[in-house]
């Protein structure tokens, strides 16, 4: 329970504190504070004191708060777990990366054509192997030439297909994000025509609601002093030897002189 304070200390208002919204409400925000900010009419948050009155009440309760930024997470479900049972290469791959080990370098060695050692010169098995390795090599070669051939005469028209269809991509990401910003700025458009039509009839309830509250005090304030006049009243009554609350309850009303 908030209570307004005047500034001589008179008490305006009792507030109760706001209901929980009804339906589902996310775990993790069980005691989170109603957000009731018009942005739209509301000029508080352009003055740099309330900014800063802002800054040390969130800095004050992030330092208070027991709850760390992992901590939100909890609340979340938890995640898939990947066994990878079906993808050995990825396993084995998602393991190495989990234990910060270096990627393994590929092995060139058997690109390279070199000759059999010094003490196999004279053996023709070793020549043999030699050579059906240079045969390989010299194949491999060629089929990378091919390649080449056919990617120069058939690699630009396969580019261009694939710009076509990466600038068609393209053409509906923007349209979908075209449509989202559209109607992002419908709903802040009916959010600000809304809030500008009840700024009218909320500055007419809060000027009412300061007169009801004036005039509490000045209620309040009549009563004390009619309190005060009845205690003056005993008083007089008592040192004249009067009974004050007899004859208030017989009908009779006595004046001091």
């Amino acid at each position: 329970m908030a209570a307004k304070l005047e500034s001589n200390g008179d008490i305006l208002m009792l507030e109760a504190p706001p209901s929980a919204p009804p339906g589902p409400t996310w775990p993790g925000l069980s005691s989170a504070e109603v957000i009731d900010a018009l942005p739209y009419i509301d000029a508080d948050y352009g003055d740099a004191r309330v900014k800063e009155e802002v800054d040390r009440l969130v800095e004050d309760e992030m330092r208070r708060s027991s709850k760390k930024p992992a901590d939100f997470l909890k609340d979340l479900p938890p995640l898939p777990s990947f066994t990878f049972q079906n993808h050995p290469m990825i396993a084995r791959e998602y393991e190495r990366v989990r234990a910060g080990k270096p990627p393994v370098t590929l092995d060139r060695s058997r690109y390279n054509l070199e000759p059999p050692p010094m003490n196999k010169r004279n053996d023709e098995t070793a020549w043999n192997h030699t050579l059906h390795r240079a045969q390989c090599l010299l194949q491999y070669q060629m089929i990378s030439l091919e390649n080449l051939d056919l990617m120069v005469k058939y690699g630009p028209d396969v580019w261009k297909q694939f710009i076509q269809r990466l600038e068609a991509f393209l053409s509906r990401m923007q349209k979908l994000a075209q449509e989202q910003n559209e109607k992002i700025e419908t709903v802040n458009r009916e959010r600000k025509y809304h809030q500008h039509n009840t700024a009218y009839e909320l500055n007419a309830l809060s000027t009412q609601w300061k007169e009801l509250c004036q005039k509490n005090i000045e209620i309040q304030a009549a009563c004390t002093e009619i309190e005060n006049h009845l205690e003056e009243l005993r008083k007089e009554g008592s040192e004249r030897g009067w009974s004050l609350e007899a004859d208030l309850q017989n009908g009779t009303v006595l004046h001091s002189e």
